[in-house]
């Protein structure tokens, strides 16, 4: 420390940083309509870089195989949506089934209570009612927030096309940006940090991918075992909000036992669904799960799920799908900056590392 340099107290240093934090929260809400499009671009551009690199080793000019990768990037994405789309359609084509059913079950629901219960049919069907009415504005509002939010995922992708494309046509620019920025750091611990991320970010999306496809298979045979409908799209769908901690899994549940009762008059699958699903989850979340996602992002389970409810309340959905990566990211900056290391302690799982004792190396004797 100089003459000039000022020694301030410890909590006029913690305010600051806590200050800085909340301001960076407060910047990225304000903004968030150009950071979740630009953070998204960041994702996949790193995603797509070995094929770029692949086909300009393989004298593509840069601009043709940047172009291409995220063309076929752009493919698959339509894809999956134009199939989600589909399945929707047919799901709102057979509704006039689905709600004949519905009011069958609905009736023998009443004449049970109604028996049970010596619940009235009229005091029945006021609380019935009045809990429609509420579900009615909730769906009306529903309805005008996903109509937006399509309409803003349909700019996004558009947004995220473009900008993944720049993102790969000019990293070399950004990456000597990066470099200069970091002028007085160490050269390689900057390298060590931006290639540490890049492969850390591959391998999880690349894990993410195998660990939801083999998901998405075992609830679709076993939906489909079960007879239920739409069962490869349930299976999708499951296996989409299973990114969803804890609560992802009980919502879909939820969804398929509803369309069940809607179009079929067999309810033993019910219990079938229950147990066939939540097993599934147990061995996705105590087996599949850890081995193929886990063993890349060393986080622990508390900052997995704060970092989800924050990107929640930060960004929306979007939040949650970009929480994990960005976490992974501060950790291995963390974990490399001497001032932060215990930052980087305390985001990560030591379980997972053999090579911290807490005992000898954290603790005080």
């Amino acid at each position: 420390m100089t003459k000039d340099e000022i020694e301030l107290p410890y909590y006029i240093k913690l305010t600051i940083k806590l200050f800085m934090v909340l301001l960076i929260g407060v910047l990225i809400y304000i903004g968030r309509a150009i950071v979740v499009p630009l953070a998204f671009s960041v994702l996949l551009s790193i995603i797509l870089l070995p094929l770029a690199q692949f086909m300009e080793r393989h004298k593509f000019p840069r601009v043709l195989a940047n172009l291409l990768s995220v063309m076929l990037a752009l493919v698959l994405i339509v894809g999956i949506l134009y199939f989600l789309s589909s399945q929707i359609s047919r799901f709102l084509v057979d509704f006039p089934s689905i709600k004949k059913h519905i009011n069958e079950h609905y009736i023998k629901l009443q004449d049970w209570v109604q028996q049970k219960l010596h619940i009235a049919y009229e005091k029945q069907d006021a609380i019935v009612n009045d809990a429609g009415e509420k579900v009615k504005d909730s769906f009306t509002m529903f309805i005008g927030q996903l109509f937006i939010t399509i309409t803003q995922s349909i700019v996004s992708i558009i947004l995220v096309t473009v900008y993944t494309f720049f993102i790969l046509y000019y990293r070399h620019v950004i990456k000597a940006f990066l470099f200069s920025v970091f002028e007085r750091t160490p050269s390689f611990k900057v390298k060590e940090v931006l290639t540490e991320s890049k492969y850390m970010i591959q391998n999880y999306i690349m894990g993410l991918l195998i660990e939801m496809s083999i998901v998405a298979t075992a609830n679709s045979v076993l939906l489909l075992i079960l007879g239920v409908r739409f069962a490869i799209f349930f299976g999708v769908f499951t296996a989409i909000l299973n990114l969803l901690p804890y609560v992802g899994i009980l919502f879909s549940i939820i969804c398929v036992i509803l369309v069940t009762l809607a179009t079929s008059d067999n309810l033993h699958n019910i219990i079938f669904i229950i147990i066939g699903m939540e097993c599934i989850h147990f061995l996705d979340a105590n087996f599949i799960l850890p081995k193929i996602v886990g063993s890349k992002v060393k986080i622990n389970a508390l900052i997995t799920i704060a970092g989800i409810l924050i990107g929640a309340n930060l960004i929306g959905i979007a939040g949650i799908f970009l929480a994990l990566p960005t976490i992974a990211i501060l950790k291995i900056i963390f974990d490399r900056v001497e001032g932060l290391k215990p930052w980087g302690l305390l985001f990560g799982d030591v379980r997972l590392n053999k090579k911290i004792t807490l005992k000898k190396k954290i603790l005080p004797k």
